[in-house]
């Protein structure tokens, strides 16, 4: 007769729920997995599907009982890992939607905005545009196994039950957001700056021409260049969002592994 005693129960149930909390972390914040279209059914089932696959290499678990002091504070460590990877990654979005809003504040489109049913708010139009196709780029790259793979890599680069984040790893953080600051201004460059050239020869034919309404003739004209400018960008953008999104799912692990 098969018998299972408390405590073999409390460890497979411990070997079950932390990594369960790091992977649910993960899926909740994390780009394209934590997008409000996909119901909340649906993600939990990607996240329990995760959990049989990973759980099992995820290492020696720590001998504590889930319900007690200590499994509660590596459950809420567990959780803290999780959204740091899916925050690494969500930066990387920010940025090209950064890019997008400057594209289109440029144009004179940054009062373009619709609701946008996925976030739940207003977002401009030029933003809206790129985040889509940043969207298609990370699955057509792979993305999503790229972070499924970071992931269980993870439980290799700090153990469950091991120390946390120190402050070397809070400043690759901050860090890494910088870095995708400045991504997201070297994308919209090419666009930013032939709309300030444009800008600049409106501003001479205004002075040259006092009596030209500037607003009747500036708008449309920096609204055509815009986007005959951001279409010739775009097949050149490919390579730059590869390298971006490429280096998140990297930064992830390296900001792990410089916990102590």
């Amino acid at each position: 007769m098969l018998s299972i005693t408390s405590a073999q129960l409390t460890a497979l149930l411990a070997a079950f729920v932390f990594p369960m909390a790091r992977i649910l972390a993960l899926v909740s914040t994390a780009p394209v997995f934590a997008n409000r279209g996909i119901p909340r059914r649906i993600r939990l089932g990607l996240g329990l599907a995760l959990t049989l696959v990973i759980a099992p290499l995820a290492g020696p678990i720590p001998d504590v009982s889930p319900s007690s002091f200590e499994g509660l504070q590596v459950l809420i460590q567990q959780i803290v890992i999780g959204t740091a990877m899916g925050l690494t990654m969500r930066i990387v979005f920010a940025a090209v939607d950064m890019a997008g809003e400057l594209i289109g504040l440029q144009m004179g489109l940054g009062f373009a905005t619709f609701f946008d049913p996925l976030r739940g708010n207003n977002a401009p139009v030029i933003a809206q545009t790129m985040s889509l196709l940043t969207v298609l780029f990370f699955l057509a790259l792979n993305g999503h196994l790229l972070m499924i793979s970071a992931l269980a890599q993870s439980f290799a680069v700090l153990p469950i039950g091991a120390e946390l984040f120190g402050a070397h790893a809070a400043t690759s953080l901050v860090s890494w957001g910088a870095q995708m600051f400045a991504a997201g201004l070297t994308l919209a460059l090419p666009v930013v700056a032939a709309l300030l050239i444009t800008n600049l020869a409106l501003g001479v034919l205004t002075r040259a021409a006092p009596q030209l309404n500037i607003f009747a003739v500036g708008f449309p004209i920096t609204l055509l260049l815009g986007f005959f400018v951001l279409a010739l960008v775009l097949p050149y953008l490919s390579a730059p969002m590869e390298k971006f999104l490429v280096a998140g799912v990297s930064a992830a692990l390296e900001i792990l592994a410089r916990s102590p």
